[in-house]
């Protein structure tokens, strides 16, 4: 019996799809996934056409690029910024326009305007970078603006009058000689040229938490503070990764911050049952305390432990980095200039008489009028800080023909300020006699010398930060010789929150004979 045919499929079911669908569904499907298409791309295109259309009504008539690259603009200089690309942008206008991942930024050159940001606290307030606020805190006091400013600084004067640092100037010189005893032993086991920025940097923390509390932070504490702040200054750069994740330099910033204010917290504890044990102070926190305890004080007794440490917190963000930087191109500029460094020496020898142990007063830096003109020059030439990001927190009328927009960010830069030929004749010379003349240029326009910024957020402690760049200077050209090692990269410059040779400045030091 032949099977096969009750077995066979009819030709029309075997050659047929196991489904069929109406041809006008691929045609629907295919239309539509055309029509998700094209819908994307007119809403991205939109998008991008509005972002350029945006910045462009912004910008207006400044200088800038006509065009921003979308979505980032800027970032890619922002990232690796340099004191080139920085010159070309302020020498494009008194006012100049860029974007960086649509944040609209309006940089200011001039002196003028420069000032007019730093003086118009209805307008702007300080904003320093995006994770700013994410790393010393939002509650930080630096943040304040208006009346609440301008009360709690009042109270923070007083930290830093002449009577409090003096009580500091013994502090600083012990803590200097002890670390520059350590230079020149590490120095002796090898005496080839060394880079001093990182333990330029750990001789001003220590000198700062000693200055700030005393013998309340034990040296271990000093040390990991040290080691985790450097978390801290690289978190502060213009442009960084915003989210504070395990891995980004916000997040490791905010454990050091966390470290940090631990040991601060237990200081102002500390100093607080010092001073009702009825102890003398003998450091800031100490000093702060017997002030709030005064009868005739006027202002907020109320202080927690965590708001001293908050303000001794950015007293260090504020310090560290500037004074690293002021005092490490005090160094390089003394080497390379050894004219200058002869007469910080014969002044030496004159303030001192010979006697190289004395300890300093503030009598004796006082009649160190030389040294006070090299570090004031020195700072000039190589500011720490070029600028500061403000925020304008309503529509600012910057000048006749252009209003910055509501919530963008405008940034006063120091530099040109600084360099003006005008009132520096040969300003990128390092000339310290120009400060010794009442009647010069530069010191004819105090209004230029915006190293320390201008305005109600002024730099509260300038007068301590330019007699601890003194005092360190003065003690190193007793206990020192130094040569500086000139490197191909030592002109240039590393920008980390505040200015650095990009070599680190490589010293080569031996021990003096002031026999």
């Amino acid at each position: 019996m032949d099977r096969s045919a009750s077995a066979s499929v009819p030709s029309s079911t075997a050659n047929s799809p196991l489904y069929s669908f109406p041809p006008s569904l691929f045609t629907l499907a295919n239309g539509k996934s055309l029509s998700w298409l094209y819908t994307t791309a007119a809403v991205i295109v939109s998008l991008l056409f509005l972002e350029q259309a945006v910045y462009r009504y912004k910008k207006r008539h400044l200088p800038g690029s006509s065009w921003t690259i979308p979505l980032i603009g800027k970032f890619a200089d922002s990232v690796s910024p340099s004191m080139e690309g920085y010159k070309r942008q302020w020498d494009s206008g008194a006012l100049s326009a860029i974007s960086v991942f649509n944040i609209f930024i309006v940089m200011a050159s001039s002196n003028e305007y420069s000032r007019k940001i730093l003086n118009s606290p209805t307008y702007a307030e300080p904003c320093l970078v995006h994770s700013a606020k994410q790393v010393l805190g939002a509650d930080n006091w630096v943040f304040l603006t208006g009346k609440s400013h301008v009360d709690y600084r009042r109270g923070l004067n007083t930290l830093f009058t002449r009577k409090a640092i003096g009580i500091y100037t013994s502090i600083q010189e012990n803590i200097t000689r002890k670390h520059l005893s350590k230079w020149l032993t590490t120095a002796k086991q090898d005496p080839a040229p060394q880079p001093i920025m990182m333990i330029a940097r750990a001789l001003n923390m220590d000198t700062s938490l000693k200055v700030f509390c005393g013998n309340h932070i034990p040296e271990h504490a000093a040390i990991d503070i040290n080691e985790k702040y450097w978390a801290i200054t690289q978190s502060l750069e213009l442009v960084n990764f915003p989210l504070a994740i395990p891995g980004t330099k916000v997040y490791k910033a905010i454990q050091a911050r966390k470290v940090a204010m631990h040991w601060l917290e237990l200081a102002a504890k500390k100093s607080k049952l010092a001073m009702a044990n009825g102890g003398e102070p003998e450091c800031m926190l100490e000093e702060w305390v017997q002030m709030l305890n005064d009868p005739n004080y006027k202002g907020r007794r109320d202080f927690s432990d965590r708001e001293m440490a908050m303000v001794l917190f950015s007293f260090l963000f504020a310090s560290q980095d500037a004074m690293s930087s002021g005092l490490i191109y005090g160094f390089q500029h003394l080497s390379d200039h050894p004219e200058v460094m002869a007469k910080v020496k014969a002044e030496q020898e004159r303030v001192r008489q010979g006697n190289y142990e004395k300890p300093l007063t503030l009598e004796m830096m006082d009649e160190m009028t030389y040294l006070q003109a090299v570090v004031k020059e020195s700072m000039r030439v190589k500011p720490p800080v070029t600028m500061v990001p403000y925020k304008a927190t309503r529509a600012f009328p910057i000048s006749d023909d252009y209003t910055v927009p509501a919530n963008s960010m405008v940034i006063p830069s120091f530099f040109n300020s600084l360099h003006d030929p005008e009132v520096y004749p040969e300003p990128s010379e390092f000339l310290p006699e120009r400060w010794l003349d009442p009647q010069s240029s530069a010191n004819a326009n105090p209004k230029n010398y915006l190293v320390y910024g201008a305005g109600p957020h002024r730099c509260i402690g300038l007068e301590y930060a330019n007699m601890n760049i003194a005092l360190v200077l003065a003690t190193a050209t007793v206990m020192m010789d130094w040569e500086h090692d000139i490197t191909p990269l030592s002109s240039s410059v590393d920008i980390i929150a505040t200015l650095f040779p990009k070599d680190g400045c490589r010293l080569r030091l031996t021990p003096r004979n002031n026999a």
